[in-house]
């Protein structure tokens, strides 16, 4: 019977079970994707047609007027080039940070590992807490500079155990053939160990990457006042409160009110969604394939 089966194909409960499958990997699909392509019909729809409702993956009135409203206010393009300048100089960092510490800690020869890494794991369960933050950075001088979008995020602990997590699994005799080759620790950082951990630096850089791009209240605190270093998020949420709270303000909240008054704070919000996450899934591609890489080695590692 089972040879007979094998011959005809698959048998009636495989084929049951490939059907459930796929349902449910459709449903997950169309649940994950639906409402992403919902938010941009929104955005490409006319405001005064939105509010009618009923659109769903598709804009019933094609138009532009939601973005071109929102970038007529200069303070955007200001803010688009620090938050992208800070996003590539904050996420090059912290991996060079993360993967040098997480070096220094995995070494078994490392007399003081023990020590530092309990340091960093303080670090997140214990926090100055907002005020004590804020007047460090204040003592430091980096109110109103670049620096301080940079600078306190440069290690962080989370990014360095995951490094950690996985030199561990590289076996130590790489680094003691490389040692017998006449190699010093650098270039065995550089020359061994990064080449090998392309999966963990991948995700960490998507971490930072997001989290630097998505910043903003760092900028409500230090850089408030001002406007060459705005961010982008500070900028938008910015655009926003005046849709949804109307102008009476400064000068600069005037305007941007002035210029989104045409358009409804649904359709803003609905654009401000897209402008902020089109970068980052534009990022993803490009490690996707180390992050597939990371589960095959992980699959056939004994």
């Amino acid at each position: 019977m089972g040879n007979t089966a094998f011959a005809r194909g698959k048998s009636w409960s495989d084929r049951i079970f490939d059907t459930v499958v796929y349902v449910l990997v459709l449903f997950v699909v169309v649940v994950t994707v639906y409402p992403f392509l919902n938010v941009l019909a929104i955005s490409l729809n006319d405001s005064s047609d939105s509010v009618r409702g009923g659109i769903t993956v598709f804009p019933r009135k094609f138009t532009w007027d939601n973005y071109t409203k929102i970038f007529t206010f200069s303070g955007l393009v200001t803010g688009f080039k620090i938050s992208a300048l800070r996003t590539v100089i904050g996420t090059l960092l912290g991996l060079i940070s993360a993967s040098m510490i997480a070096f220094s800690i995995s070494r078994q020869d490392f007399q003081g590992r023990k020590f530092v890494s309990t340091c960093l794991a303080l670090t997140m369960y214990v926090s100055g807490g907002l005020i004590p933050t804020y007047m460090l950075m204040k003592d430091l001088g980096l109110m109103n500079t670049f620096a301080v979008y940079i600078l306190p995020g440069v290690v962080s602990a989370f990014n360095v155990f995951v490094m950690r997590s996985f030199i561990d699994g590289i076996p130590y005799a790489l680094q003691e053939s490389a040692k017998l080759d006449g190699a010093n620790d650098f270039t065995i950082y550089w020359r061994v160990i990064l080449p090998l951990t392309k999966p963990a630096l991948a995700t960490i850089s998507l971490f930072l990457a997001v989290g630097q791009w998505n910043a903003w209240f760092d900028t409500y605190l230090y850089n408030g006042s001002s406007e060459s270093l705005t961010t982008l998020q500070y900028e938008l949420m910015k655009v926003l409160q005046s849709t949804t709270a109307g102008s009476g303000g400064d000068y600069r909240t005037n305007v941007v009110a002035t210029a989104v008054n045409q358009v409804s704070p649904e359709s803003i919000k609905m654009a401000i969604t897209i402008i902020v996450t089109v970068p980052i899934l534009l990022v993803y591609p490009f490690l996707q394939k180390y992050f597939v890489k990371g589960m095959t080695l992980g699959a056939v590692k004994s």
